[in-house]
């Protein structure tokens, strides 16, 4: 996601050294880990992820890139959905942004790739937005707009928002206009809570809070989040059911 194109993490060996499930250690008063979100660059030479690991190491969710623009599918997708569910993880999917061609289009083109999401063990939906597409904010707010009044009587469920505090302050000109749906944020400023964006929120629902993380089942570095409730709120969140346990 984000920081794949703007950060460059660096891993040092002490951080190797840590335990495997968790990268930096957590601040007092800090939301509970709960899962990574993947794409291709986690199967490095076609590698799989190991999910009945990662949900032994004590994560409960797991969020995979679906689609990009209106032509990319990750070729990872189904093969993670399945087994992200297999080992009893809730899982969230998300569609990569790219607001040079139509949002309707790219609205249509995810939901037919996820076939809905509200499934048992499914997050609603979410919508990567990192780049304008040389959209101004006006214009980038009306792409957005566009996008959830396609997507959401499809899903009927309220899209996640994914972004990032300086691309919201200045590409959407910290527009207040999507305060009503959830904000996943990324904020890697190594505190107790998220730096949050200009746009109204009055909080965080996913806290995407490193790109370095380690977990067992995943050959490389990994987003790692938080959960702004507990374990029991976000299985409600994502439709779970008490057949996997807590």
């Amino acid at each position: 996601m984000i920081l794949r194109r703007l950060i460059v993490a660096t891993v040092t060996a002490a951080s190797v050294g840590l335990c495997a499930a968790m990268t930096d250690s957590p601040q007092a008063g800090a939301a509970p880990q709960v899962g990574p979100d993947v794409s291709s660059h986690q199967h490095p030479d076609g590698a799989a992820i190991n999910w009945f690991a990662v949900r032994a190491s004590g994560q409960q969710m797991a969020m995979v890139k679906a689609t990009e623009s209106t032509w990319y599918v990750n070729p990872h997708f189904v093969p993670d959905s399945l087994a992200i569910r297999a080992a009893g993880l809730i899982r969230g999917t998300y569609h990569y942004a790219d607001p040079s061609r139509p949002a309707g289009q790219q609205a249509l083109f995810y939901a037919a790739t996820v076939l809905g999401q509200n499934g048992i063990l499914d997050l609603p939906p979410v919508l990567d937005l990192e780049h304008s597409g040389g959209l101004g904010p006006r214009a980038l707010a009306a792409w957005v707009r566009e996008f959830f009044a396609v997507l959401e009587p499809l899903t009927g469920r309220k899209t996640i928002l994914y972004t990032y505090p300086n691309f919201w302050n200045t590409a959407m000109g910290a527009t207040r206009e999507f305060a009503d749906h959830p904000l996943w944020i990324a904020s890697y400023n190594g505190a107790a809570a998220p730096q949050m964006p200009r746009g109204g929120w009055r909080t965080w629902t996913f806290w995407q809070f490193t790109s370095s993380g380690r977990l067992p089942g995943v050959s490389t570095s990994v987003d790692l989040n938080r959960y702004n409730g507990s374990v029991a709120s976000l299985r409600a969140y994502g439709n779970a059911i008490n057949v996997f346990g807590s």
